[in-house]
This record gives C-alpha cells, sequence and structure tokens, in this order.
C-alpha cells in the first residue's frame, strides 16, 4: 500500500483514530461532554480531509476499496448526518441515567462501519462493513437498559439482522461459484455468466439480505418495533446513516456493474417498490404512535427511491442523490423533535403528546410541520422537488405502472402526515398533559439548520443540482 492509497483512506482512518481515542479517554476520564466534543471533532475532521481526498479521486485501494467521487459525496452525507446525531444525541443523553461516554463509541464505530459499506468494490469488505454497522447498532438500539422496549427492539434487530446476513453470504456464495471473483469489478466483466441460474439465484439472495437491511416489503416486519424501542437519536442514525450506506451500495452495485440487467431482477425490484410504497403508507395509517409512524413512512419512501433506481438512466443518478439528500434532511428533523422533547421517564413519540403543541411550542411546532410537511412531499420543501426528479426519472424511462402507484400511495401518504399537523395545531383539552423538555442549545441549532436546508433545497433546488453536477464532474440536470 502506498501513501497515495493512506492518503485515500484518511476519512476512514481519522474516523478510526477517534474511535480509539475517545475508548481510551473513557477509560480514563469519564466526561460526558468532552466525549461528545472529541466526537465532533473526529467526524468535522473526516469530513475536512474528503477535500484532499477528492484530488486523488479515482482511486482503487487494493480490490475492496473506491475511493471516488460517489463513494466521497456519500460519506460526506453519513459524515454530515452523524455530526447532527451526535448534537441531538448529547441532549438526549443528558436526561438519562448511566454512562454515557460509551454511546459514543458505539455511534463512531458504526459510522466506520457505513463508510465501508459505501466505498466497497468488492464482496468482502462490503460484508465486513456491514458487521461493523450492525453490531454497533445491537447495542445502540438497547443503550438505554431501563427501558425494556429498547432490550426488546435489540433482541428483535440481532436475530433478523443475522438472518438477513446468512441470506447475503449465501447469495454471495451462489455468485462466486459462477463467477469465480468477489469483486463488483469481476462482476462487471462476467458478461454471459451473469444469465446463468446460479448468478440470478444469488444475486436475488443477495437483494433478500439488502431488503431485509433496507427494511423493504416484505422485509420489514422488524422496523416498527425497532423505531419505537430504540433511542430516538439512534432511530433517526438508522433511518438515515444505515439505510443511506446501504442504498448507495445497491445503487452502485446494480447501476455500474450491469448485474440488474437480467429482466427476472428487474420485476423483482418492481414488485419490492410496489409493496413498499403500498403498504408503508397503508400500515402508517392505522398507528397511533409517531416513532411507528415514521418508520412505516421511511418503508415507503424506500418505495419510491426504488423507482428512480429502476429508471437506470443518467437522469435518475441525480433523482437518487437529491431524494436520499432530502430524505436525510427531513428524517433527522422529524426525529430531532422527538430526541428534544423525550424526557428521562419516556420519550416523547405517542400522537397525544403532540396535542395542542402549537399552543406552547410554536417554533417546534413549526420545524415539525415542515419536515412532516415535506415528507408528505408539499412545494416549498426539498421533499416536493425530491420526489418530482423521482417521478421525472420514471417518467423518462416509461416506468409508468411505477410512477402511478407513486402518485397514489404520495396521496394515501398525505393523510397521516396532515394528521399529525392538525393534532399539533388543534387545542388541547383542559388537564391534557404537554410535553415540557427544554430544548438543549444543540439540538436547538441542529433543527434550525436543517430547516434551513429544507427550505433552500425546496425552493432553490438549482444550486444543490449544480452541486451534483460539479462534484461529479458531470451534468447530469
Amino acid at each position: 500500500m502506498t501513501i497515495t492509497d493512506l492518503t485515500a483512506l484518511l476519512p476512514f482512518i481519522i474516523i478510526t483514530s477517534t474511535v480509539l481515542l475517545v475508548m481510551l479517554t473513557v477509560a480514563f476520564y469519564k466526561s460526558h461532554l468532552f466525549s461528545a466534543f472529541l466526537t465532533l471533532a473526529g467526524i468535522a475532521l473526516s469530513f475536512y480531509s474528503l477535500g484532499t481526498v477528492y484530488g486523488f479521486a479515482p482511486r482503487q485501494v487494493t480490490d475492496l476499496l473506491i475511493i471516488d467521487r460517489y463513494s466521497l459525496f456519500y460519506i460526506g452525507l453519513v459524515l454530515a448526518a452523524s455530526f447532527a446525531v451526535v448534537l441531538l444525541s448529547y441532549g438526549y443523553l443528558r436526561k438519562q441515567k448511566g454512562n454515557r461516554e460509551e454511546f459514543y463509541v458505539l455511534l463512531l464505530t458504526a459510522v466506520l462501519g457505513s463508510m465501508v459499506v459505501i466505498a466497497s468494490s468488492h464482496f468482502a469488505s462490503l460484508f465486513l462493513g456491514l458487521e461493523i454497522l450492525s453490531v454497533s447498532l445491537y447495542a445502540l438500539i438497547a443503550y438505554v437498559r431501563t427501558n425494556e422496549r429498547g432490550t426488546e427492539a435489540g433482541i428483535k434487530y440481532l436475530v433478523l439482522a443475522a438472518v438477513s446476513s446468512s441470506f447475503l453470504l449465501l447469495g454471495i456464495a451462489f455468485i462466486y461459484a459462477q463467477i469465480g471473483t468477489l469483486s463488483f469489478s469481476g462482476v462487471a466483466r462476467a458478461g454471459p455468466d451473469t444469465r446463468n441460474l446460479f448468478f440470478l439465484v444469488g444475486t436475488i439472495l443477495l437483494i433478500v439480505g439488502i431488503s431485509f437491511k433496507l427494511a423493504l416489503v416484505p422485509f420489514h416486519m422488524w422496523t416498527p418495533d425497532v423505531y419505537e424501542g430504540a433511542p430516538a437519536p439512534v432511530t433517526a442514525f438508522i433511518a438515515t446513516v444505515s439505510k443511506g450506506a446501504l442504498f448507495a451500495f445497491l445503487f452502485r452495485y446494480f447501476a455500474f456493474t450491469g448485474a440488474g440487467s437480467h429482466g427476472t431482477l428487474f420485476i423483482v425490484f418492481s414488485l419490492i417498490a410496489v409493496a413498499s410504497m403500498l403498504f408503508g403508507n397503508v400500515l402508517a395509517l392505522m398507528q397511533d404512535n409517531i416513532k411507528r409512524i415514521l418508520a412505516y413512512s421511511s418503508i415507503a419512501h424506500l418505495g419510491y427511491l426504488l423507482v428512480a433506481f429502476l429508471a437506470g438512466k443518467t437522469y435518475a443518478f441525480a433523482a437518487v442523490t437529491f431524494y436520499l439528500t432530502a430524505y436525510f434532511i427531513t428524517t433527522l428533523g422529524a426525529f430531532g423533535i422527538v430526541s428534544v422533547l423525550s424526557g428521562e421517564e419516556r420519550e416523547a413519540d405517542e400522537l397525544r403528546d403532540y396535542l395542542g403543541m402549537a399552543w406552547k411550542r410554536p417554533l417546534l411546532s413549526a420545524v415539525f410541520t415542515s419536515m412532516l410537511l415535506s415528507l408528505a412531499g408539499i412545494p416549498l420543501t426539498a421533499g416536493f422537488i425530491a420526489k418530482f426528479y423521482v417521478m421525472g426519472a420514471g417518467v423518462a424511462s416509461e416506468l409508468w405502472a411505477l410512477v402511478i402507484v407513486l402518485v397514489a400511495t404520495s396521496a394515501i401518504g398525505l393523510f397521516y402526515y396532515l394528521r399529525v399537523i392538525i393534532t399539533l395545531y388543534k387545542r388541547p383539552a383542559e388537564g391534557v398533559p404537554a410535553m415540557t423538555e427544554k430544548t438543549t442549545v444543540a439540538g436547538g441549532i441542529v433543527l434550525a439548520a436543517l430547516v434551513a436546508l429544507l427550505l433552500w433545497m425546496g425552493i432553490y433546488p438549482s444550486v444543490f443540482i449544480d452541486v451534483i453536477n460539479t462534484v461529479f464532474g458531470r451534468k447530469f440536470i
């Protein structure tokens, strides 16, 4: 390995060093504030190093990792989202009893796993990154040991993640048996071998394993329980960083290697997309828990993303990138509200907790309203532009059935988002308790920044599109 290779791996090296530094600090000096500060500094420094690494891209570091503009963009997105999660976690953990410092070690390890998944160019590095991410999430989900629902959610995620990893490994084994290599470049060169039954079965098993991680229907069973049981900042991390990293891998593997060109795989992805859009929105209608509503909503949004994924043209790349960024912003904002309102005794996750909140917490209510409107795809928000681009990608590729389902299910989704908004602005009856937790400075800064980004991308989307075109060195839209 050369100096250039080490320079290309600088963001990974910085995060790994931060994990070790925070772990050693916790062993000798217990300070929640200092541990959070070190974590933020490490993430910020890793993000800053992307500018240096950008000059060396693209760079193949051994057969395992590819450091190109694609991976650098999504690593930057993951690091920015993780920075926001740390700020939300600090305020959340201050209200909890017990050890807080070890939380940041686990979170940083999960960030490292996500980065490895994004940059993977080999099935070995993919599986390694997934396991680093998953094992960290087991502990993060059950981190608040006094929360029985959290412990239950951690066990459920442990069992189902192990099952999904089994499918993934079996799929990789079938692919290897057919083409004799584990590298993605080998898959791209396989040509006629990708039409073989062994390869097709292996790819379907691979899709099953990834679909479990992404919570796509019919592999979504764990999602509402894990979202509800996990601490709110951890739920935000799972919904954004974890899923975003996996979708970035999915798009790279199938779009860049041509492994998804088989007609059967197109049908499989189409059925998963339709089922996710339909069941995600319909099941969300039946929920009275905010975190469960957002859980089913996330299933639907991943279904929307699959429409752009299936479009598979140059336009689709910008649509996926814009949509994932908008999804990160809105989901972090929604779970950020739950985080800042949650107290020591319990989380503010029931719909009744938000009854009439606009009359007592108008600013927080305005932020929450903005996030919900964006998730619904209402104009002047990033969510509207994102959904417009996804529909445009579907129309450009003449995926009329998927576009119709997308429009119809988005109309269904509008109902449960408006239901939450109406609850916020409805006058509460006398004697109804309200969530009175004070918003921390860190939480307030995160929410303000997210709202600003939400409106900026919704009102001036061309600016962000120009950023995408500049980063990748080509004009997509």
